[in-house]
């Protein structure tokens, strides 16, 4: 097998990354969506002062959801991109610089956020107000894992993009 096949086939491979990343920011998305709306099944998972904001139908907290919403099914459209031959009319720094600074966002946000209640659950910190537990697991293993989950998704869906797209060189024809 030549070099250029083993990679387009390495990428293949690999592409689920992306349409893994896709499904997961869309049904995040759609939570929002749902929640802005004025849904509350599961917004006992929240907790704290989140949950009390979605339950008091807080205008600017709703905004936010509204708009949050929005960048996860932004996000999804924008990992298929990275794995789907439509992706390649956007310009490849562009992608790269999208989906390279997006994984590290997404990585460190939910590994900050992961780690700290996985810090409360064990009983290493404290939080200032009575502990929640429902709320602490959903959060833990749910709703803040995701974005570290997504996260990690698109780094492998860029690797997948930087693979599939190589950077290509220009030769100049000398006459």
């Amino acid at each position: 097998m030549n070099v250029p096949t083993a990679r387009k086939s390495r990428g293949r491979q690999r592409a689920w990354a992306g349409h893994t990343a896709a499904v997961l920011a869309f049904v995040f998305g759609l939570f929002s969506f749902y929640w802005a709306a004025g849904g509350t099944f599961g917004l006992d998972t929240l907790g704290g002062a989140i949950q009390r904001m979605a339950g008091r139908r807080d205008p600017g907290f709703i905004a936010v959801v509204w708009i949050t919403g929005a960048l996860k099914i932004a996000g999804a459209l924008f990992s298929l991109s990275l794995v789907r031959p439509w992706g390649r009319v956007v310009p490849r720094p562009l992608m790269l610089t999208a989906g390279w600074g997006g994984a590290a966002l997404l990585t460190i946000y939910g590994a900050l956020q992961v780690g700290s209640l996985l810090l409360v659950a064990l009983g290493v910190l404290t939080p200032s107000g009575p502990l929640e537990w429902k709320p602490l697991l959903w959060r833990l293993f749910v709703w803040d894992m995701s974005f570290l989950v997504w996260g990690i998704l698109l780094f492998l869906a860029t690797r997948t993009y930087v693979m599939n797209h190589p950077q290509r060189t220009e030769r100049r024809v000398k006459h």
